[in-house]
């Protein structure tokens, strides 16, 4: 009980409560372990709770009407998910899956909606993790449209760096790079081999290890 409470309280949407308060959200939340490929939720399912991701990476993505893949975004340990179902018409309306093994805190619609009503800091905190999510899908909706595929991939292998604090991104294959994009693996392949012809990457097996930062800043910052 101890180390859920101890995660709790890193969990941005909590930090204003006090400790018996984060305590009783830890005897209102079950946790669990899922292995790497378990689908979480798909559009259209109800909405009925929220997970906390405490290890592990997940994947949110939406399939095209042509049924191309495209991965809306990556969550790391410390993010929650489902949240954005808990609102509105009350329906998931992307895929959530595990990347990799995932350990998950789970907490049931009714409370959460409890503690939004008695809480307001914790509401407060609620609606501010999806004004996030909202500017980052509309920062992707914007280079989708004004920016071509070297300068958005080189935004996303210097993102995920960042992310990752390391020059080497391992685990990542040019079909999920397509995905991230939402554009053809051939694409991808043929832009990651003209970064590295230019010594921007070198490419591995399932890694990319970026070799020239700034190089890959002037890319992409291009239109």
């Amino acid at each position: 009980m101890s180390k859920k409470v101890e995660f709790l309280e890193t969990i941005d949407i909590f930090q204003d409560l006090s400790p018996l308060e984060i305590e009783d959200v830890g005897q209102q939340t079950t946790m669990a372990a899922y292995k790497a490929g378990h689908l979480f939720y798909m559009p259209s399912d109800p909405g009925e709770v929220l997970f906390i991701l405490k290890q592990g990476r997940v994947q949110l993505y939406r399939i095209s009407p042509d049924g191309r893949k495209l991965i809306v975004t990556i969550l790391y340990p410390g993010a929650i998910f489902g949240h954005m179902a808990l609102v509105g018409q009350h329906l998931y309306s992307t895929f959530a899956e595990a990347l990799e093994n995932c350990l998950i805190c789970v907490m049931d619609r009714l409370e959460v909606e409890r503690l939004l009503v008695e809480k307001p800091q914790v509401a407060l905190r609620f609606v501010e993790a999806i004004g996030q999510r909202l500017f980052e899908a509309e920062r992707r909706l914007e280079e989708s449209v004004f920016k071509r595929i070297p300068a958005r991939l080189a935004g996303l292998l210097l993102r995920l760096s960042r992310e990752m604090e390391a020059d080497l991104l391992k685990g990542y294959t040019h079909q999920y790079f397509a995905d991230m994009l939402g554009t053809y693996r051939e694409t991808t392949t043929q832009t990651l081999n003209d970064f590295q012809s230019r010594n921007l990457i070198r490419i591995g097996r399932k890694s990319i290890e970026i070799l020239d930062r700034d190089g890959l800043e002037v890319v992409a910052a291009a239109s």
